[in-house]
């Protein structure tokens, strides 16, 4: 689903964005737009909520036609 390769996007950006964070005390979000404003807040808001998105890919089943691994 289009909505799954979304929330996985915004999920790693989040990931990335807490890594350059804890490495190098620098936040790549709030640096891009500007400081900590309403467009930052949305990013944060958006990657929040990918990643409870994500959540539901760990409890689903494999569609069928894919073989496994």
């Amino acid at each position: 689903m289009i909505i799954d390769r979304i929330a996985l996007i915004l999920s790693i950006i989040g990931a990335l964005n807490w890594g350059s964070i804890g490495i190098f005390n620098f936040d790549a979000v709030s640096f891009l737009c500007g400081g900590t404003n309403t467009v930052s807040r949305v990013i944060f808001t958006l990657v929040g909520l990918a990643g409870i998105w994500c959540i539901s890919l760990l409890f689903r089943e494999r569609e069928a036609g894919r073989d496994e691994a």
